[in-house]
């Protein structure tokens, strides 16, 4: 069991809820790296983008601060939890929104029966896909997601579709253990957008546990606490005590396995 099952199931249940009032897309994609590849429009890849795209070189606009955006990524040891393949996106595509600035909201699924606190930091990097998307351009920080379409690959038919496929690509060439991915994305409003808000708060805070308890680990004390709080009044004790003990059992799981390995 993953700390992060009860999110996902929440993201499903907005789903669920946002279909519910139409304007929404589900695309059923390939679920091989090589079969994605060639529905991608682009180019995917290190070194793909060449790099900044300009104003005057930009086809859409998602998630500026204006417009608002949220991105997460979560990620479970339960492929059952996750179903491979599927985009959905609730608002309008980008091929229909040449010239304007949309909300954007970014949220990627991944499972993977072998996955565990060790990948966590790969992965949840891997959202920000730097230069690996041909015409795409991530300005962001972490937790945002403000970007830019380029004019050029939105004339080759870049739109969300191709965006989650190549997402899905550099999730599961970048870590081996990856055996599903889903991806989510809201450009329908900016208060469907911050409505996740509240979701991505409390992953991000057990996301920030799990890399200092990864480090503390291997010896390294990265952070005297995520939000620099007294740990008794603090109102994310539970989920980080919660952390702690996943932590503990895999480990403790992995030491026996080792031992058996042995006999």
């Amino acid at each position: 069991m993953s700390i992060f099952d009860a999110y996902v199931k929440k993201i499903h249940d907005y789903v669920e809820e946002m279909e519910g009032k139409g304007n929404t897309c589900v695309y059923h994609s390939p679920t091989e790296v090589n079969e994605l590849i060639e529905e991608i429009p682009v180019k995917v890849g290190a070194g793909a983008s060449p790099g900044i795209i300009l104003r005057s070189d930009t086809y859409v606009e998602l998630g500026s601060p204006d417009a608002g955006s949220c991105a997460l990524l979560m990620w479970t040891d339960n492929p059952s939890l996750v179903n491979d393949g599927r985009i959905t996106l609730i608002g309008p595509d980008i091929p229909e929104s040449g010239g304007a600035s949309l909300p954007f909201g970014q949220i990627v699924l991944v499972a993977g029966a072998e996955l565990s606190e060790q990948e966590h930091s790969v992965l949840d990097q891997s959202q920000y896909v730097a230069d690996r998307i041909e015409g795409y351009m991530i300005k962001s920080t972490p937790e945002r997601m403000w970007s830019r379409v380029g004019k050029e690959v939105a004339e080759k038919g870049f739109g969300f579709n191709a965006l989650g496929k190549a997402l899905m690509v550099i999730l599961k060439s970048e870590v081996s253990k990856v055996q599903a991915v889903e991806v989510l994305f809201v450009t329908s409003g900016k208060d469907d957008v911050q409505r996740l808000d509240d979701i991505a708060t409390q992953v991000r805070s057990i996301s920030k546990n799990i890399v200092r308890e990864t480090w503390l680990a291997r010896g390294y004390d990265v952070l005297e606490c995520t939000f620099g709080w007294d740990c008794n009044s603090c109102s994310y004790r539970p989920v980080c005590d919660e952390i702690r003990e996943v932590i503990s059992v895999r480990k403790k799981k992995g030491r026996d396995s080792g031992t058996k390995g042995k006999g």
